[in-house]
């Protein structure tokens, strides 16, 4: 039987990270769980108000040389700061800890598997939340729900700890057994969303709206599926539909990640959806030209940000 979990620390103060850490806040209490982040970083937050849904809230943060070992960690970040953020959490990994990452794409728990070892990291999918953070303000009115499942052989009291753990805190969740088909259906959803919401600068309603832009979306989409059959993984057309139904249940005024990094005018996670769909399609020799569209177009965007 693993160890029980009792103490979380989340890296990333973004809309999951503030999410998740205040439903654990919530169920166990200020002491249960923690922000980490480098001391510049903590500063620079002691100083700002932050509020979910319209209610102030506080967080204990802790900066790396301050952190024990945790039980469980949370990486919420982006995906251009996971490099840092598996720095961060060195001294909060110890032999027991278990690892999540509630970030978009197909590969973080392998890149922190290989950093921390394969056994500590649990496949893990966030969706159907519609939670927005502007500034300091985070909204939703969908926690949505975590998808979760094992790596590797041997992981199963892992995955039945943390399981017994969100169900005391009352974070929904269901267990997945064939992962690498959920995996790349979230990231096929990912890959038309974010990117049509953020090229268009749209919200879900406009971009589910028949006409170019619902058309983008299920184009990007489609290039998916066709990569992921060559990957040896079968997402169907019937996939895509589902998807497609769990966005209409999405806040219709509501934007998604990709597209709130475009208001505020930050970098994108461009790389980790056309990037990725387009060097796995020259791999394989395939051509994916709505994704080569959404990429060249993102990257001119971001190019005229006024830093």
């Amino acid at each position: 039987m693993n160890k029980e979990i009792k103490k979380t620390a989340v890296i990333g103060m973004g809309a999951l990270g503030m999410l998740y850490a205040s439903q654990i806040n919530s169920a166990f209490g200020p002491d249960s769980v923690y922000f980490l982040a480098d001391q510049k970083r903590i500063g620079r937050y002691q100083k700002m108000t932050f509020t979910i849904n319209g209610t102030p809230w506080s967080f204990p943060m802790k900066a790396p040389e301050h952190a024990c070992p945790a039980d469980l960690i949370i990486i919420a970040v982006k995906y251009n700061a996971l490099p840092s953020a598996l720095d961060i959490m060195a001294s909060s990994v110890g032999p027991d800890t278990t690892i999540i990452s509630v970030m978009n794409g197909i590969d973080s728990e392998a890149i922190a598997g290989r950093r921390y070892g394969d056994e500590k990291v649990l496949y893990c999918i966030a969706q159907g939340m519609d939670a927005m953070k502007f500034g300091t303000d985070l909204s939703y009115t969908r926690s949505g729900e975590l998808c979760l499942g094992t790596r590797i052989k041997g992981q199963e009291n892992r995955l039945n700890a943390l399981t017994r753990y969100f169900d005391s805190a009352r974070i929904s969740y269901r267990t997945e057994s064939d992962f690498s088909k959920r995996l790349w259906g979230k990231f096929m959803l990912n890959v038309g969303i974010n990117q049509t919401c953020m090229a268009y600068e749209v919200n879900y309603s406009q971009a589910l709206t028949p006409g170019t832009r619902y058309d983008t979306l299920v184009g990007a989409m489609r290039e998916v599926i066709l990569l992921a059959q060559k990957e040896g993984i079968t997402l169907t057309e019937g996939d895509l539909e589902a998807y497609i139904e769990l966005l209409k249940t999405l806040s219709p005024e509501g934007v998604p990640s990709m597209r709130q990094d475009g208001i505020a005018h930050r970098p994108s996670e461009v790389e980790m959806f056309s990037g990725t769909v387009r060097r796995l399609a020259a791999k394989h020799g395939l051509s994916v030209p709505v994704n080569d569209m959404l990429y060249e177009k993102i990257k001119d965007m971001e190019s005229n940000y006024i830093s």
